[in-house]
């Protein structure tokens, strides 16, 4: 399995659930918008994003080459797993085509060669 790896960093934002989607996201790179009842989240570049919003910075985003068809199981928790595995933390987004997996800048050397031992292949 094919993975890539984005040369950009990225946030993990949450907003008030009443909030407007933001201007300030940079449309032109990756970005993910997900309303609960509790929140707004956006995930987005790291760059443009006011110092009073609540923000976890420094993720890398490694994206499985798809697209993935739905009768395939176990993808995304096997990737976990192994990163669990390895006391590494992962923020997970799915699509209907493919899934991302967010890691902190300071752990995605050593996730992505983890994974290129187990038989991954990280572009």
């Amino acid at each position: 399995m094919k993975l890539k790896l984005f040369a950009e960093e990225y946030a993990v934002c949450r907003l008030n659930n009443d909030s407007k989607i933001p201007t300030w996201i940079d449309t032109k790179n990756f970005y993910s918008i997900t309303k609960t009842e509790d929140e707004l989240s956006v995930v987005c570049s790291n760059n443009n994003i006011p110092s009073d919003v609540k923000s976890e910075k420094e993720w890398r985003i490694l994206k499985i080459l798809g697209p993935l068809d739905f009768s395939l199981i176990g993808i995304l928790s096997k990737l976990s797993g192994l990163l669990a595995e390895n006391k590494i933390s992962i923020f997970a987004i799915s699509t209907y085509d493919t899934d991302y997996i967010l890691i902190k800048e300071k752990d995605i050397e050593n996730a992505c060669e983890i994974l290129t031992c187990n038989g991954y292949e990280v572009e």
